[in-house]
């Protein structure tokens, strides 16, 4: 239709800038984002139709229940998107910052659990069952863990010192738990994973060196785990396969 028309001669257009500015590596990569941006704008429709899914697909992530259904179909919508070939997708939760239990914990706790428990397994299922996990990186996480002390009488304040993720797929291993913190769950004091050391071991499974991928910033070139300051490595011990020791 008129829309394929219009981007085929825009698709011209930058092939004829391009061949004007040979060796314009910034420019070819512009215009690869642009044309992939069109191509995922013409696609979209048809991949976040969930009206094609099978009664017992829905059901398994809780779209027959108001509780779990509107962040069910997101997680629905994630494994389309991952099976379309998208690369990366984030699902969240309910508007604002329905985690952050400042107060009132014991009553905000299990309402946000209740909304997110059975979409996020489901979609683990899923991807499972569809082929598509060991080639797909689940992670869920937050930015901070909370203190085992009380806020406001019924509430936790963030932790920096302690918190969890968990991880599925992507040749991490299955089923276990990984580092330790003290009794009373302030600190991490066994098996201590930074954030630098997660990012290098994404990169790991996602097939890049986290040494060797730089990017200028602020006049220097940086690694995404800032390995320089941070002396960040993969932890080998949650990968089912450990990369080689370099």
């Amino acid at each position: 239709g008129a829309q394929r028309e219009s981007l085929d001669f825009l698709s011209k257009l930058n092939a004829s800038h391009l061949r004007d500015h040979p060796g314009e590596s910034e420019l070819d990569a512009r215009i690869q984002n642009f044309e992939l941006a069109a191509r995922m704008q013409l696609a979209a429709a048809d991949v976040l139709d969930l009206s094609k899914e099978t009664d017992a697909t829905r059901k398994m992530y809780g779209l027959d229940n108001p509780l779990t259904q509107s962040y069910g179909m997101r997680c629905l919508m994630a494994r389309r998107l991952v099976e379309a070939g998208v690369r990366f997708v984030q699902v969240t939760t309910s508007p604002g910052q329905p985690w952050d239990h400042h107060s009132k914990i014991k009553q905000s706790m299990p309402k946000i659990a209740g909304e997110t428990d059975q979409g996020s397994a489901a979609l683990v299922k899923d991807l499972k069952s569809r082929g598509l996990l060991d080639s797909t990186v689940v992670m869920w996480t937050g930015e901070f863990g909370r203190l085992p002390t009380t806020q406001a009488g019924d509430g936790r304040d963030h932790n920096r010192h302690a918190f969890t993720i968990w991880l599925a797929g992507g040749g991490f291993k299955k089923g276990f738990i990984y580092g330790e913190t003290d009794e009373f769950g302030y600190r991490s004091v066994v098996n201590r994973v930074g954030v630098a050391d997660l990012i290098a071991t994404l990169l790991n499974q996602l097939g890049l060196d986290h040494k060797r991928v730089v990017y200028p910033h602020a006049g220097r070139m940086e690694t995404p785990s800032d390995v320089t300051v941070s002396g960040a490595k993969v932890v080998a011990d949650i990968l089912s396969h450990p990369p080689e020791a370099s």
